[in-house]
């Protein structure tokens, strides 16, 4: 490791540091707790800041919502989550059911062929959703937040000891290629859902129907474009629009239901059986398209932080079932009415005269699933940043009052240009079709492997009990799965090609962020060496604070050294401030700042955050401060390490070793990754950035 340079500027972008906080407010005033007098404690002793350092914030996520709300409580929470989890899985009937009935498959739309898919699509929703999701997955939150990363922090408390074996490796390997999927279910969901919605110009406007594709890609861009102002007031618009939604698509449902009131019996899996047994291979290939009628449940899942788990059930029990239900019986009832209908059944259940203003509707609710996705997909980047599998990202908070609530450019524009190039490249959803499915099925097969080991090592169920679960739901899984597998070459490579790539960079930085920790560890100097020479030396002390960010808990920072080296002198006060992530969505105030006396004017500070909380180290030295180590804005300097990394061979027997070209793709990541001076808060113009070059 050679020194290569020094400069005053932003804080480097380094690799080893992107564990991550959130913002501290500090108190002030009458109020204020006592102060700890970190400065005179033992040495080698952890003093940790008191909970009354940390006022009361706004609250995040799931622990800012009661998980058992009653009354008014419930009611509102209930309307906001149809907004934000039902949009995807509330747009289903604009498409579903017309794809099962495509000429691809070439069945006709008869009594029995009807009833059959019918059966099909009522079991698939009460089976998936209701079943496994509603009454088994939502059980598995970590702290009331959901998702595969939340799952992946349950399964490992203590990731980097309990993940290293050959099962470990295997489970962590899965997660990130169940969430690679889910970004390749963000990018597909706008395009299905608006698409879907367009074709109703088919049936409205005949005359504009050419300009689906066009119109579309405006809708999107306009979409996209908007994310950066935050959906804090246009959210509050989407559950009442949904509530309407669900409202408008119910109501239709019934109409037609009433002249035909025997297709309801289609609740007979009697019905999907005759249909399976009649048609064989093509029964099973017709579930490639209803699995579309279960596209979002993975939502409930993921979402489930921002609600909690009553709520998501009470909307879903209470309102979004019946509504799908009713619309898809609906449905079903006028292909028998009227069999020309399957070229599409949902816009033709309406009057010509409510033709527009059910487009109208479907394209608003369109764009909520739209959000819904995109939203997630910030969430779940935030999420692996702070878990360190994905690099650091610019992150805005959009709201003032709701911290999670963010804004990520870099995935707003990866979104954006990969749904509109899909919307450009497959036209129509039927084309789409394939390559929505194999996202979304890929994505379930994957959490009911996930919720097994949770079951066994978490919820410590019965061997035999855990397999029973796990087992009838993967049959549904796989069946799902493979149905969706035989149409790769038609479109499901999309999604499977986005999910490759990003597991594999995911993977790959997750390695060699490993890697790269352990040269920088070979390069440091052992504290208590460090201290006893400052303590025999006669270095020169100037005024002031310094802080020297490390991602080890021991040794001394390379960065330190550096400055040691070039400036021959130390400040008064020196801090080693390391920022972990815990295996929990948010850490307890309490616990969030260790400061551990060294001597010689040092101190080790750890702050510690949950893996939905954001940075902010200047923060974290107002703790500090208060503790009665003297950290003011304008007497604190940031000193920060900008590793050049230089791909090697490396050795044989090293454990951490990762092949040539992964060593070169992380070091354009580490290249291109968000200055840390952003990411933890720093004032960029109280930094200085001494530069390192390492051969990894």
């Amino acid at each position: 490791m050679k020194s290569h340079y020094i400069a005053a500027s932003k804080m480097p972008v380094s690799p080893d540091s992107s564990d991550a906080p959130v913002p501290l407010r500090h108190p002030t005033g009458p109020s204020a707790p006592p102060r700890i007098d970190a400065s005179s404690a033992p040495l080698g002793s952890e003093l940790h800041a008191t909970s009354g350092m940390f006022p009361a914030a706004a609250p995040l996520h799931a622990q800012g919502h009661d998980q058992h709300p009653t009354g008014k409580r419930l009611g509102i929470l209930t309307l906001t989550a149809l907004g934000v989890v039902y949009g995807d899985i509330g747009t289903s009937p604009l498409y579903a059911l017309k794809e099962c009935f495509s000429p691809l498959y070439g069945l006709q739309p008869t009594r029995d062929n009807v009833f059959g898919i019918l059966s099909l699509v009522v079991w698939a929703l009460t089976l998936v959703v209701s079943v496994k999701y509603v009454s088994f997955i939502l059980r598995a939150d970590n702290r009331g937040e959901g998702g595969t990363f939340a799952l992946l922090a349950l399964i490992f408390p203590r990731r980097t000891a309990n993940s290293s074996g050959s099962k470990g490796r295997l489970i962590v390997a899965l997660a990130l290629f169940g969430t690679a999927l889910l970004y390749g279910d963000g990018i597909i969901t706008p395009a299905m859902s608006v698409l879907g919605a367009m074709e109703g110009l088919n049936v409205a406007l005949p005359s504009v129907a050419r300009f689906i594709v066009p119109i579309a890609v405006v809708i999107l861009a306009i979409l996209f474009a908007a994310q950066r102002v935050g959906t804090d007031r246009v959210g509050k618009m989407f559950g009442p629009l949904m509530l309407v939604w669900f409202g408008a698509i119910a109501a239709l449902g019934i109409v037609e239901i009433a002249d035909y009131p025997s297709i309801l019996t289609s609740v007979n899996p009697w019905h999907a059986f005759v249909f399976i047994r009649a048609h064989g291979i093509l029964a099973f290939l017709v579930l490639g398209s209803v699995v579309l009628v279960v596209t979002g449940g993975e939502a409930l899942y993921a979402d489930m932080g921002h609600f909690g788990r009553r709520p998501i059930r009470v909307a879903w029990l209470g309102l979004v079932f019946p509504a799908l239900l009713l619309n898809y019986f609906g449905q079903g009832a006028l292909l028998i009415r009227d069999p020309a209908a399957a070229a599409n059944p949902f816009f033709l259940l309406a009057p010509k005269v409510l033709l527009i203003p059910l487009l109208v509707i479907a394209t608003l609710a369109a764009i909520v699933a739209s959000q819904a996705l995109i939203s997630g997909a910030f969430s779940i980047t935030r999420q692996g940043i702070q878990l360190g599998y994905i690099p650091r990202m610019e992150i805005r908070h959009t709201s003032e009052t709701e911290e999670g609530q963010i804004y990520i450019p870099e995935v707003n524009w990866f979104i954006a240009v990969g749904c509109l190039l899909i919307v450009i490249a497959f036209k129509n959803t039927s084309d789409l079709g394939a390559a929505y499915g194999i996202a979304v099925t890929g994505t379930m097969l994957i959490t009911t492997i996930l919720f097994h080991v949770v079951a066994r090592l978490r919820f410590r169920w019965p061997s035999w009990k855990a397999w029973l679960v796990t087992i009838c739901f993967l049959i549904v899984d796989i069946a799902f799965f493979s149905a969706n597998a035989i149409k790769v070459a038609h479109g499901g490579w999309v999604p499977l090609a986005i999910g490759i790539a990003l597991f594999v960079l995911m993977m790959t930085w997750k390695r060699g962020r490993l890697l790269l920790n352990e040269r920088l560890k070979e390069g440091s100097m052992p504290l208590p060496l460090f201290l006893d020479g400052v303590e025999k030396s006669s270095v020169h002390r100037v005024a002031g604070t310094a802080v020297f960010m490390t991602g080890n808990d021991d040794g001394v920072p390379p960065v330190l050294l550096h400055h040691l080296k070039h400036n021959k002198v130390l400040h008064e006060r020196v801090l080693l401030v390391s920022v972990k992530t815990a295996d929990s969505p948010e850490s307890l105030p309490g616990e969030r700042v260790r400061v551990i006396p060294l001597g010689q004017g040092f101190w080790r500070v750890v702050a510690v955050y949950g893996f939905m909380q954001s940075p902010n180290v200047p923060q974290v030295l107002e703790v500090v401060d208060q503790m009665g180590i003297r950290c003011k804005p304008m007497e604190t300097s940031y000193f920060l390490g900008r590793e050049r990394l230089i791909p090697g061979r490396g050795r044989p027997d090293d454990p951490f070793a990762i092949s040539h070209w992964r060593k070169v793709v992380f070091a354009i990541m580490a290249r291109n990754a968000r200055s840390a001076t952003e990411f933890f808060g720093i004032p960029p113009n109280r930094v200085v950035e001494l530069g390192t070059q390492i051969e990894f």
